[in-house]
Parts: C-alpha cells; sequence; structure tokens
C-alpha cells in the first residue's frame, strides 16, 4: 500500500471519528493511530516489541 492511500485512509478515519464520536474520539483514534505506526515502524526496522519496552540503548546482545 502505497502513502497516498495510507495517508487516505488515516484522514477519512480521524474524520469519521471527530463527526460521529466527537473531538475527544478524534484524538483517542489520531493517538492510537500515531502509537500503531510507531510499533509498526519499529517492527520493520527488525526490532522486537520487547525492544520497545527496554528502550533505546538497553539491547541484550
Amino acid at each position: 500500500m502505497n502513502k497516498a492511500s495510507t495517508g487516505l485512509m488515516t484522514g477519512m478515519a480521524l474524520g469519521f471519528a471527530g463527526w460521529f464520536g466527537g473531538f475527544v474520539a478524534f484524538l483517542l483514534v489520531g493517538a492510537l493511530g500515531a502509537l500503531g505506526w510507531l510499533v509498526g515502524r519499529a517492527l520493520d526496522d527488525g526490532a522486537s516489541p520487547l525492544d520497545l519496552l527496554r528502550g533505546p540503548g538497553r539491547r541484550d546482545q
């Protein structure tokens, strides 16, 4: 999936959340989307889920 399609779907999800759920739902969808993006990005770079919890300088060797 390309970046334009991802941006379109993200914008639509935020728009629906804002329209039907109000501003708090808009913020919640945005925050959870950002968190999901960060986890996905870290996993794409070869990190394990435990590396995300340990922090940047504490990887076991």
